[in-house]
């Protein structure tokens, strides 16, 4: 048997949050992402690029399995904070600072990394890290 090909991408990653509501107003209008599907209580899911980024609620999402769109799904879970960077382009980040300036959301670090690119890290309210990095610090294309 041939072993598969690698994944050629993350096409979702998720954090945990409590309060959906707060979480949802931090992911809309400060990092300015497009929500498209949302269940009360339990998940809210937005447009991130050519992926998916999903803020579950710990405790509604688990204990049972759930579902979306009529199909069932295994329980997710996780708790305390979680991380998660979204690229941006290195010629935004100063844009980046003043927008999250203007929301009062606080820079946590901001690091220029050995190998090249940038990252600002910001805490979302349930207090996971959110990164705005540029792909270069993986070595990726911008």
């Amino acid at each position: 048997m041939t072993a598969p090909t690698p994944p050629a991408r993350v096409l979702e990653t998720c954090v945990y949050a409590a309060d959906l509501a707060a979480a949802e107003r931090f992911y809309v209008d400060v990092l300015r992402l497009t929500p498209f599907a949302r269940v009360e209580g339990r998940h809210v899911f937005f447009r991130a690029g050519p992926g998916v980024f999903l803020v579950f609620a710990p405790a509604a999402t688990a204990t049972a399995p759930g579902q979306v769109g009529g199909v069932p799904v295994p329980s997710h879970g996780a708790t305390g904070a979680g991380h998660v960077a979204f690229a941006v382009d290195e010629a935004a980040l100063d844009a980046w600072r003043a927008h999250l300036a203007a929301h009062d959301v606080a820079v946590e670090a901001e690091i220029a990394w050995p190998r090249g690119g940038r990252s600002l890290y910001v805490r979302d309210p349930a207090g996971n890290s959110v990164e705005l990095a540029t792909p270069s610090i993986w070595g990726l294309d911008p």
